[in-house]
């Protein structure tokens, strides 16, 4: 009873009025409706022993049919599909519309796996700027293994797609420190220019680093967001949108932190000219011997603070678009399909990242400093003033084309990826 208090109490007095109820009744009506659809996959308005066996199977636990069974007749108590026990009143063995409407109305749902995993918010979406919320796995995921077979193929995902997209994310780094309204780049110009200087190799400079970087940046930011999520103290298996921004930005910063010399490698070695570094070591070697151990925490501040409007917008656009789509066409399944998750992954993270970007581009200027010969070493503020007076608005958005001339591509590459490296590591698939 207290549950359904706090689950349909909007005005937090503690005492659940009867509009609150109504509301309570018709939005909760709704949820379980999404997941019955989801749950009958014979579309036959009943769920039998086959049905509960594909979809714990589609959540990663694999049951026989016995046991299928035995949950249906109400035997097995404490299972993962607990409620479906009491809810075979008619003692046959499926479970209609009425009877798991009747049973779920009075039990608040906490957790509705199947919108949960379709809807999760992952970092598969690998876009080269670091999606900044983890992937949040089920109990059932973590127990059986699983939750690392995701991170491994996101992980290989992320390498694909930005090999890929390598050559747009260099023009991009060239024209944000290069690029101004004296010597202004265009994309087709700048392609050209890097194939004259060092040849087709050229394009792919500092992917080595930015592929290396993806492993010790996964395993930290979700190692440090599992820790947050304990200090938090919620002991649900998914956040509320506030607390996985708060949690998310945290990890976020903490992997930042820890790898963000990579950064700085990655855009100075983006920047040289032909023959100018052996390779990453000896570049890490010239910087630590010409300017010492604080050029590879250069532009970390500018860094820091663009994690904020980043992951702020990125979970905001993508939570609207999620409860739009919900409100508007899920009237049959809680299944949004492919193209509509991808479309709302891209337009969230670019939404991120146009509100990032400013403090992306001067993040960039500040790790390149050091190569403009007799350069002036500028503060964060310094350069925004310095960019605002000599440029105006729009030299803060410099290589913001190519940058968004990426997001697609990466998104698309990452996602097909991903799924065929989960089918290969034995990974179901939804």
């Amino acid at each position: 009873g207290s549950k359904i208090v706090k689950a349909g109490d909007k005005d937090l007095d503690g005492q659940l009025d009867f509009g609150e109820f109504v509301h309570y009744l018709r939005d909760h009506e709704k949820k379980l409706r999404l997941v019955f659809k989801s749950l009958d996959k014979k579309n036959d308005g009943r769920i039998d022993s086959q049905e509960i066996m594909q979809s714990l199977r589609d959540l990663g636990v694999n049951i026989s049919e016995q046991q299928a069974e035995k949950i249906l007749k109400r035997i097995r108590k404490g299972h993962v599909c607990a409620p479906i026990m009491y809810m075979d009143k008619n003692g046959t063995m499926t479970i209609d519309w009425n009877e798991w409407r009747d049973y779920h109305l009075l039990h608040p749902a906490d957790n509705i796996p199947e919108i949960i995993l379709y809807w999760k918010h992952s970092t598969i979406f690998d876009v080269g700027e670091s999606l900044l919320v983890p992937d949040e796995f089920t109990a059932e995921e973590k127990q059986t293994g699983m939750w690392w077979r995701h991170l491994v193929a996101g992980g290989g995902a992320g390498a694909v797609s930005r090999t890929c997209t390598a050559p747009l994310d260099r023009l991009k780094v060239l024209m944000q420190v290069h690029s101004s309204k004296s010597n202004s780049m265009r994309i087709a110009g700048g392609f050209t220019n890097m194939v004259r200087e060092g040849g087709v190799r050229s394009l792919w400079r500092g992917n080595g680093i930015n592929v290396i970087k993806i492993v010790p940046e996964t395993a930290i930011k979700f190692m440090a967001y599992e820790q947050i999520k304990r200090l938090i103290g919620s002991n649900q298996e998914t956040l509320g949108i506030a607390e996985r921004l708060v949690a998310g930005s945290l990890a976020g910063a903490i992997s930042q932190s820890t790898i963000y010399p990579m950064e700085v490698l990655k855009t100075r070695l983006a920047l040289r000219k032909t023959g100018q570094y052996q390779g990453i070591g000896d570049c890490a070697k010239r910087i630590f011997r010409n300017e010492g151990m604080s050029a590879f925490y250069k532009g970390y501040v500018p860094n820091m603070l663009g994690i904020i409007p980043y992951a702020g917008i990125d979970l905001a656009v993508y939570e609207t678009l999620k409860n739009w789509w919900l409100q508007s066409y899920a009237t049959d399944s809680a299944d949004p399909g492919v193209f509509v998750l991808l479309a709302c992954c891209t337009t969230s993270s670019t939404c991120g990242q146009l509100a990032s970007y400013p403090l992306a581009l001067v993040r960039t200027r500040m790790q390149a400093q050091a190569t403009m010969a007799g350069g002036p070493q500028m503060t964060m503020c310094g350069l925004f003033r310095h960019i605002l007076r000599t440029e105006g608005p729009l030299g803060l958005y410099r290589g913001l084309a190519p940058n968004f001339m990426k997001v697609i591509p990466a998104v698309s590459i990452s996602y097909v990826v991903y799924e065929h490296l989960k089918m290969y590591l034995g990974v179901r698939s939804r």
